[in-house]
């Protein structure tokens, strides 16, 4: 992983995605206008872009983020 996005609107998908809640990039441009992330329902989705703003987070909160959304 490595980047993480803020989610800023959840219009059309208010079960699948949580305002305000940071989310981990799986991959960009696979589909353009979309990108795709681990969800609420643990599972990974393309969303659009324009749902999230790209922010920078602290290493020791990185890893934090990447252990809650992939248990192993």
């Amino acid at each position: 992983m490595g980047k993480f996005v803020l989610c800023i609107e959840n219009k059309d998908y208010p079960a699948s995605l949580e305002r305000w809640k940071i989310y981990p990039v799986i991959k960009e441009d696979e589909m353009e206008g979309y990108i795709r992330i681990i969800d609420e329902s643990g599972g990974d989705y393309l969303y659009p872009e324009e749902y999230f703003v790209a922010i920078e987070v602290p290493s020791g909160a990185k890893e934090k983020i990447e252990k809650e959304y992939i248990k192993t």
